[in-house]
């Protein structure tokens, strides 16, 4: 009877024991899988385009990449608005190819002590004019782009139809460097407040078209006109004749009697007489 008991008491510990090993199998299978940790990235500048060196860098040229913040080398250029907002007209140094990194010491930007004489082509001069929101193609003219400037003004003494002039002075002219400057002069204490200032705008050109340009300013209002990204200076054309007032006014032009009347006088006189048209 003890000898049963014995063997009924070993039978039940070694059911205990396949039961409690069971139990740890089973419960080490349901356990979660490790999470994962995902790396921790920064998203820094890139270029969207290739950028040959001494390119000015435009809005759309700039990009982004993720890199793993570990991997992110010194003067690399985190994404932000306003790293964005400070490469637009920066001078590149060297040629970037698409997708490179665009790092602080590979830059020199507007304002930054050599700028000018680093993107100015050899023989080439800068000049700064004021343009308002409507002159500058409100703000939407960028760094690198090239324009026409377009002068117009009021001649005094003409007929109607010459009473106002617009003619091309500058012809395709790369834009260098924009501003907000407030250009003030005698009369700005006496401006109306409520005004915009007047944007400036700096443009690459030959001592001659500098000299035409300074003049420009004190004859009129200077305009900017964009040309198109397709252009090439081959397909610049000869300077545009003036447009009078009275060839984008029919009215202008009708006031204008297109034969000048004429007056004619009888001179009598003792010893003849004859007829004077004047």
């Amino acid at each position: 009877m003890i000898f049963r008991l014995g063997i009924f008491a070993v039978l039940i510990a070694a059911l205990a024991a396949v039961v409690m090993f069971g139990y740890s199998i089973l419960n080490q299978g349901h356990k979660a899988a490790p999470v994962a940790v995902a790396p921790v990235t920064e998203e820094i500048l890139v270029a969207a385009v290739p950028l040959p060196g001494g390119s000015l860098i435009q809005p759309n040229e700039i990009s982004s990449a993720s890199m793993s913040i570990a991997a992110v080398p010194a003067g690399a250029i985190e994404d932000t608005p306003q790293n964005r907002s400070s490469l637009t007209g920066a001078m590149v140094k060297a040629p970037l190819a698409q997708g490179a990194m665009i790092t602080t010491d590979g830059v020199i930007h507007p304002g930054d002590h050599g700028f000018l004489a680093a993107v100015l082509e050899p023989g080439m001069r800068a000049v700064t004019v004021a343009v308002d929101s409507v002159t500058g193609a409100d703000g939407l003219i960028w760094p690198g782009d090239r324009v026409d400037v377009l002068l117009t003004q009021n001649i005094a003494g003409a007929p109607d139809a010459k009473s106002i002039a617009a003619e091309v002075v500058l012809s395709d002219v790369r834009v260098i460097a924009t501003g907000s400057e407030l250009i003030k002069d005698a009369s700005s204490a006496n401006a109306n407040t409520s005004q915009p200032p007047a944007s400036t705008v700096t443009l690459e050109v030959t001592q001659e078209q500098a000299a035409r340009c300074l003049v420009a300013v004190n004859l009129g209002k200077l305009s900017l006109i964009v040309h198109s990204a397709q252009n090439t200076k081959s397909a610049a054309s000869a300077p545009a004749l003036p447009v009078y007032a009275g060839q984008v006014s029919p009215a202008l032009s009708a006031a204008q009697p297109t034969q000048q009347p004429v007056t004619t006088v009888n001179v009598i006189s003792a010893d003849n007489s004859g007829e004077f048209k004047f």
